[in-house]
């Protein structure tokens, strides 16, 4: 499958701003699966980029606008090829698996990918309600998996009820949220129960006639790190594994470590209008 993915970002100031600094992570990875063919970066008012690769290995271009300006539009065009098989589901949890799974080296090198953050945050009482429902831990592959449509079916996908700094303790309560919030609660307990679990930010393909949803912006969603396997995609906005139609940008802890777009400025208020269209280009 091959995508054209265009992602414009409009701040709009209430008066004029100046020494706008910036960070931006919307470059998309190449690995195994998926390959970054073009990319380009418009800026305006225009300023030059200055890449570097961050301690989650996402992409960051820094940018700095030193003149006043009453808006900064930041767009970015990108050409990604993905090739990946569905297989997740018909994989079985071997005892090779287990014996790394429950080692003492397989806990201290994705430890990072253990703790919890103030994003994943859950209290006891959520964390033991939600694995109650679910079902036994003991295979990470199945509980994973079987997590993930419990909290699709425990959820209902709404961008009015949460804002960007929700955390899983708040939004676990309200029953509904947007794909930051499932992959947040769905990192949150599979930390708690030892799983090993990152979030990824990045883009989705609906196509037409399509029940996914999250393609109006950045998509997000969990990967499980499993022995002999990898890091597995699962989207639990979507109830479905992360396959040729999620298109990885970013990988992190949690939103904090992903965020699209970061900046600071010296000025009032600003609106932000966020535009993403992927269109498939090859089958």
């Amino acid at each position: 499958m091959k995508y054209e993915i265009e992602h414009v970002n409009l701040f709009q100031y209430e008066n004029f701003v100046d020494q706008s600094m910036n960070n931006i992570r919307l470059k998309p990875r190449t690995d195994e699966c998926q390959r970054l063919l073009a990319y380009r970066t418009e800026i305006s008012p225009a300023s030059m980029t200055k890449e570097h690769i961050d301690l989650w290995g996402n992409h960051v271009e820094s940018f700095f606008i030193p003149e006043k300006h009453e808006h900064l539009m930041v767009k970015t065009v990108s050409t990604v090829s993905i090739q990946k098989s569905p297989f997740l589901f018909m994989m079985a949890y071997t005892k090779e698996m287990r014996d790394i799974f429950l080692s003492a080296l397989f806990n201290r090198h994705y430890l990072a990918y253990l703790n919890e953050t103030p994003y994943t945050f859950l209290y006891q009482e959520q964390i033991d309600d939600i694995v109650n429902q679910v079902g036994d831990p003991s295979d990470p592959l199945q509980f994973s998996i079987q997590l993930m449509a419990f909290i699709h079916h425990s959820l209902r996908y709404d961008g009015e009820v949460t804002e960007v700094s929700t955390k899983a303790c708040e939004s676990w309560p309200l029953k509904a949220g947007v794909c930051q919030d499932y992959a947040h609660i769905m990192l949150g307990v599979l930390r708690a129960k030892g799983i090993p679990a990152r979030y990824v930010s990045g883009y989705l393909y609906v196509g037409e006639n399509s029940a996914l949803v999250g393609d109006s912006a950045t998509h997000a969603w969990v990967e499980v790190m499993m022995p002999g396997i990898g890091w597995v995609g699962l989207d639990p906005t979507n109830n479905v594994e992360a396959l040729e139609q999620h298109i990885r940008v970013g990988t992190g802890r949690d939103y904090a470590d992903v965020s699209p777009l970061q900046g600071v400025y010296r000025g009032g208020k600003h609106t932000l209008d966020v535009n993403v269209s992927v269109t498939l280009l090859e089958k």
